[in-house]
């Protein structure tokens, strides 16, 4: 187990991190806040989320965003699509990469989506068999790793089950989400040493929220892993409707920081991704929660 020489950042902070903003961001601000996010050097953006607007009427605009950003040839911009439906949108926008998103939490499953977690799992099969066809990569969220706030603790071998289950079916990335921020550096690496017996390093991520303070030593015990993918978003956007109290996903900044500082190269410039947090920060009326960006956008 070494650390990576370089990670790559998934910014989230478009999609996970806007969708639980009361106030509605314009199509407008969302368009020029990812055309600052793709100025900075980050290669993964996640976009938005083709699902019922009735649920997440921030996301209600998808299709919009999809064909007004500038796009790059050189960065992936992706969506989250969890059934037929979202994902017959995604490919009617071009969409080049999707994302299911399970639970390893049967009562957050029900919480979040209405089913169980096998129910899911099955809905998600011809999603992921239809995008493989359009040659549309799929990614797999797994939520609640390392606590849920209806069961408390979760069973690594629970998480390791549905990631094994989720890459049998077709994702090539699973993403391990602390949803509720409640993990530890302990905790995660007992997490790793279950998920790893099924799954790739390779095809590993990190989505970890600082609701307890716990994000960054969490991702530096997945770093020693050798974990190379992080998902994080700008100014700490982002939070959990169905997890009281649990605050945004660790900011890109302070990730971003982290790693400089220990020779990891990520290709992403602070001072481009600091005026990405202004603006953002600036349209949804809201001091960034990351250290960094409050630092240096105080001198």
């Amino acid at each position: 187990m070494t650390m990576p020489k370089v990670v790559s950042i998934v910014e989230v902070g478009p999609r996970d991190g806007l969708q639980n903003e009361k106030s509605i961001v314009s199509v407008e601000e969302k368009i020029n806040f990812i055309n600052l996010l793709s100025k900075t050097g980050i290669k993964r953006i996640e976009a938005g989320s083709f699902v019922s607007p009735k649920w997440v009427p921030q996301m209600a605009d998808s299709g919009d965003i999809f064909s007004g950003i500038e796009k790059s040839p050189s960065i992936t911009y992706s969506a989250l699509t969890p059934n037929i439906k979202g994902l017959d949108a995604a490919i009617e926008s071009g969409v080049e990469e999707v994302a299911v998103f399970g639970a390893a939490s049967e009562s957050f499953s029900m919480k979040n989506i209405n089913c169980s977690i096998e129910e899911s799992l099955k809905k998600f099969e011809p999603v992921i068999a239809k995008a493989n066809t359009h040659n549309i990569k799929v990614r797999g969220y797994v939520s609640c790793v390392m606590g849920c706030p209806y069961e408390g603790e979760i069973s690594p071998s629970a998480v390791a089950d549905v990631s094994k289950r989720l890459i049998d079916m077709g994702c090539y990335e699973i993403s391990l989400g602390d949803t509720i921020g409640t993990g530890t550096p302990v905790a995660t690496k007992r997490l790793l040493d279950s998920v790893l017996n099924v799954v790739n390093i390779k095809q590993l991520a990190v989505h970890f929220h600082d609701t307890y303070g716990q994000a960054l030593v969490n991702l530096y015990s997945a770093l020693e892993y050798g974990v190379a993918t992080i998902d994080s978003a700008v100014a700490g956007l982002g939070g959990c409707p169905y997890a009281r109290g649990a605050s945004g996903n660790v900011a890109t900044e302070d990730v971003l920081y982290m790693l400089n500082g220990m020779g990891i190269n990520t290709g992403i410039d602070m001072e481009k991704l600091l005026v990405a947090t202004q603006f953002i920060s600036e349209v949804v009326n809201k001091v960034p929660s990351s250290k960094v960006a409050n630092a240096l956008l105080a001198r």
